[in-house]
């Protein structure tokens, strides 16, 4: 069995910070939006470095989306940064109509997404981002589980030509994916190998994917672990093949299960191969003003509850 360890914690949304940062030096076309919140979402340095580039909207999250829309005609490449609730829920008429529908290349980069925002409360955890994005024709969905991936990340969807909707978090989470990887959109990655059950991920559950795995390796359980970083192009070829070996499946993701991940996997395996599934999710609930280790623990999205859904789905084999 393959064993991942950590170093050291950092947030996702440092890894964005850095890659656009990156961005900053490279690409002359990449520019950034933001709607109050530059330290949150880390642009600060990006900022510094090309502040003839950036464009405080302050709090006008619909107008950022709009002009985000706008600057793409003259061939720029705009980062929009604000958080996942406010990037998706509140202007989603302009995302729909001025993004999406007219196949805009805006890169529409969420933070503080799900129930590890912590201690804002349930106005401010969306849930319900992955499923609002991934119906509009064209999206792309990413939804990261660590600072190099959401670096690598960042960095990749400039060279996409299109609309993009790159989701991460507040919480520092261990870093374990390598500082070098090449970031490819619509690709998963089989993090563990396995024969008794496979276990996908995305975003912050990965991690927990991956300690579930050990803890099922000391119950003679093989579990296969494959990190979804795309949720829209999803890479179907991965899923059915994982699941022709292990014969059942359990999907993790820092959501509801109604509209995220696990749906589409579900939608993968029912046109293709019928596939007992368990869901790791929110039940169709808003979150709850708390740390984010005590929400996380709360409502089941962490190792253990992956453990306990892995033991229930390969008795439905």
């Amino acid at each position: 069995m393959k064993t991942y360890t950590y170093t050291e914690k950092k947030d996702t949304r440092s890894g964005f910070g850095a890659g656009l940062t990156e961005l900053g030096r490279t690409n002359p076309n990449v520019v950034a939006l933001c709607a109050d919140l530059i330290g949150s979402l880390k642009m600060n340095q990006f900022i510094d470095e090309n502040p003839e580039r950036f464009f405080q909207i302050g709090i006008a999250e619909a107008n950022m989306m709009s002009i985000a829309a706008g600057l793409t005609i003259g061939g720029k490449i705009p980062f929009t940064g604000t958080f996942a609730n406010f990037s998706t829920g509140r202007v989603y008429d302009q995302i729909r109509q001025s993004i999406a529908y007219s196949d805009k290349n805006v890169k529409i980069c969420a933070s503080h997404a799900g129930l590890t925002l912590g201690e804002d409360g349930a106005t401010h955890q969306i849930l319900e981002d992955i499923g609002l994005m991934k119906m509009l024709p064209g999206m792309v969905v990413i939804n990261t589980c660590d600072y190099n991936q959401t670096k690598a990340a960042t960095i990749a969807i400039a060279d996409y030509e299109g609309p993009v909707y790159l989701r991460f978090g507040r919480p520092a989470v261990p870093v374990f994916t390598p500082a070098d990887q090449v970031f490819e959109i619509g690709k998963a990655i089989q993090l563990q190998e396995g024969s008794d059950v496979t276990i996908v991920a995305t975003g912050h559950l990965v991690w927990e994917a991956l300690e579930a795995a050990k803890v099922l390796h000391e119950q003679g359980i093989s579990a296969e672990v494959i990190n979804i970083h795309t949720i829209k192009p999803l890479d179907d070829k991965a899923i059915l093949d994982s699941v022709a070996k292990t014969g059942c499946i359990v999907t993790a993701e820092e959501h509801n299960h109604l509209g995220g991940l696990g749906e589409s996997v579900a939608r993968v395996l029912g046109l293709h191969h019928p596939t007992p599934q368990e869901f790791v999710a929110t039940n169709d609930t808003f979150g709850e003003s708390g740390t984010p280790a005590q929400l996380m623990e709360k409502y089941g999205l962490n190792s253990d509850s992956i453990v306990e859904k892995a033991l229930k789905v390969i008795k439905r084999k």
